[in-house]
């Protein structure tokens, strides 16, 4: 099968690197029924950056509203899903390689049942570029 790639809106939003901080966050948006596609967490500045990557973007910023989440963006990133197979990420990191995009960092992940999801972030000037060569809806 092969990837199926949408250039998709995500926000950020930082919380103290401490524990039970991550589950504070999403439990506040579960509570109010957002669904995320994707959340990537990783320690910055001398926190914690999480990566929210809504299926509605209007949910979630209400609902961040509500419980009082300071939320960043949105900003694009690409969502790439797909059968998982040998170089399935390196096929889709080719291409951008080959149209001379850097890819500033790409997160992804193997998710049962044959297939696999990613994240990949390029700079904003190359995203209408990157969108392009990845034939991204």
């Amino acid at each position: 099968m092969a990837s199926r790639i949408r250039k998709v809106p995500y926000f950020k939003t930082m919380v103290p690197n401490r524990a039970g901080q991550g589950a504070r966050l999403l439990g506040a948006l579960k509570d109010q029924g957002v669904n995320l596609l994707a959340v990537l967490g990783f320690p910055a500045r001398g926190g914690a950056q999480i990566d929210l990557v809504p299926q509605n973007r209007t949910a979630l910023t209400r609902a961040a509203r509500k419980a009082g989440i300071r939320l960043s963006g949105p900003k694009p990133v690409f969502l790439v899903e797909g059968g998982d197979r040998p170089g399935a990420v390196a096929g889709v990191l080719a291409r951008l390689a080959a149209a001379r995009i850097n890819v500033t960092a790409v997160a992804a992940a193997r998710a049962g049942g044959g297939r696999y999801g990613g994240l990949l972030w390029v700079k904003p000037k190359d995203v209408g570029k990157a969108a392009r060569v990845l034939k991204a809806r």
